[in-house]
């Protein structure tokens, strides 16, 4: 019996301090989600607000972080821009599921030389570095937030559509799918009335995973100078629009979003990771 304690004490200090780590990143994450709708009306200073007398200043002085090349405040910048950063891989998300999803579910419906045909199309682009595609595609239509979503959004789009197949060729087997054949409906009818929600709990898990590398991707694009263009307060352009202050000592305006965009994707990893488990459970 003695025995046993230590590991049941571990045990029960893992999933302690797993529960603690998700109430904390699921608070955190309730904070920037607010940030992102009411960050105007919390900022002290409007987000473009220059101030020559202030450059590079320090924490202190009216300024709670500090300010940049400019004078602007980077408390007020990081509050209005958590909108523009979170709205960013929501929209990319939102595009790449619509047309991975019915890729995947054509799919695994038709199966045969359309199953192989898209199959291998997926594999084309999996092939193909995603970071690659994205700049050519912003090569040719030019560079800008929107531009920056729809290339991202196609390149998930394949990852998205390869996980949806795999799920629902395994949903599709079940039963009720010949239930519903017996009773007349159609494939699209079954398709949206059936299979679909049933897959949706799977998916909603992944995505959710899925947001921060999406997030990082967006301000990856932004710090390249792809995506939000000045005077936008997009993390990943304040990242990049800090740097010039690295040299000199100051490290805060590029400190400052970069290290809002890691908590965020560590938040959003830890709730994700969670709620996947307990969709799964429940499925």
């Amino acid at each position: 019996m003695t025995v046993l304690v230590a590991p049941r004490l571990a045990a029960r200090r893992r999933r302690t301090g797993s529960k603690i780590g998700y109430i904390v990143s699921l608070c955190f994450l309730g904070f920037v989600i607010v940030a992102a709708v009411f960050g105007r009306l919390f900022s002290p200073f409007d987000a473009d607000e220059i101030d020559f007398t202030a450059i590079w200043a320090g924490p202190g002085g009216g300024h709670l972080l500090g300010t940049d090349q400019l004078g602007r405040d980077l408390f007020s910048r990081l509050l209005i821009g958590t909108g523009e950063t979170l709205v960013g891989p929501v929209a990319l998300l939102l595009l790449a599921t619509i047309l991975g999803v019915a890729i995947g579910i054509v799919a695994a419906w038709h199966g045969g030389w359309l199953d192989t045909l898209l199959a291998r199309i997926t594999d084309v682009m999996f092939a193909f570095p995603g970071l690659l595609f994205v700049v050519l595609v912003i090569a040719v239509f030019g560079k800008g937030p929107v531009t920056a979503v729809v290339a991202l959004a196609l390149a998930y789009a394949p990852v998205i559509a390869k996980y949806t197949r795999s799920l629902a060729l395994s949903e599709m087997a079940r039963p009720y799918v010949d239930g519903y054949r017996v009773q007349g409906f159609g494939g699209l009818a079954i398709c949206v009335r059936a299979v679909i929600p049933n897959l949706l709990p799977a998916l909603v898990g992944y995505l959710v995973v899925l947001f921060g590398e999406a997030l990082m991707s967006l301000a990856t694009l932004s710090f390249l100078g792809f995506g939000a263009q000045p005077p936008s307060s997009e993390w990943g352009l304040m990242v990049q629009e800090g740097q010039a202050g690295i040299v000199q000592g100051h490290f805060l305006p590029t400190l400052v979003p970069g290290a809002a965009i890691a908590l965020v994707v560590i938040a959003v990893n830890i709730v994700g990771v969670r709620v996947a488990d307990r969709l799964l459970a429940k499925g």
